[in-house]
């Protein structure tokens, strides 16, 4: 992989443009940004998000002054993008790159420490010369889109502001806060003063699946870290995690994992 395949950046600067060349830009926009500017259009209201941008596209990132970092660009080569690893994901060049829109995603609660964290990681290793640093960085990158292509985020163009995505933006965003308590899809309409079959219908156009997916995902994903990263006894994360029961608890996760927690966290 050449030494110019994959370039990244932080925005630090009051106003971060797009370097030259022919390369695609990932912007992700964690906070403190006053908007990105896409071809003399500013779109505003983008913390959070991921930008997919083509080499066509002029583009500007306008920062607040605040001392902090507000984010990456990350830039990709077509060799990169064609890269086996990479080209087999159903977040591709083709899908995202190519569609004459400009593609964003709206990032869950959640996910925003592990983006970080991986992109993090790619800065570090691009300054080194550890061996098997670019099978480390296609790694990274991989697990990278993967996380970008979850239900857990909400895929849309720049130019969509549909009520329907603010809609189940918000629902993400309650069941990221209240999971541990709520667990019913009905728990969640109400929050939003909005009937159990409307906001159904709403995740269904928006992202594909039900609302009770989501949120079977998001108990799945706090459950796995639980047992994976924590010392807490299985007792302890049933109940953090609003179950009834240990035995519920593992009755949920065996049946939609295929395995025990303490096998899991035995593995």
């Amino acid at each position: 992989m050449r030494s110019d395949s994959i370039n990244i950046t932080q925005i630090n600067k009051e106003t971060t443009l797009k370097q030259p060349g022919d390369a695609y830009a990932v912007c992700w926009i964690k906070n403190e940004v006053e908007g990105i500017e896409i071809d003399r259009v500013l779109y505003k209201n983008v913390s959070n998000s991921i930008f997919f941008l083509d080499p066509q596209y002029q583009w500007k990132i306008f920062k607040k002054d605040a001392p902090s970092s507000s984010g990456y660009v990350l830039y990709l080569s077509n060799e990169v993008l064609n890269n086996p690893i990479l080209s087999k994901l159903h977040i591709n060049k083709i899908r995202l790159f190519n569609s004459g829109e400009i593609p964003l995603f709206k990032l869950s609660p959640g996910i925003e420490k592990r983006t970080q964290a991986i992109l993090e990681m790619i800065d570090e290793l691009l300054g080194t010369h550890l061996n098997h640093k670019d099978d480390a960085i296609l790694s990274l990158l991989n697990t990278f889109f993967v996380y970008c292509d979850g239900q857990c985020n909400i895929k849309s163009v720049v130019s969509n502001n549909n009520s329907k995505t603010n809609v189940v933006y918000k629902f993400k965003k309650l069941v990221d806060k209240h999971i541990d308590k709520q667990h019913e899809v009905a728990d969640y309409a109400e929050l939003l003063n909005l009937s159990p079959k409307y906001l159904n219908e709403c995740v269904k156009e928006v992202l594909g699946v039900s609302s009770k997916s989501i949120i079977k995902e998001q108990l799945l994903m706090r459950s796995r870290h639980a047992l994976k990263f924590s010392d807490k006894t299985i007792k302890e994360i049933s109940f953090e995690l609003g179950f009834s029961s240990p035995d519920y608890f593992s009755y949920f996760f065996k049946t939609h994992t295929g395995m025990t927690p303490s096998a899991l966290r035995k593995s």
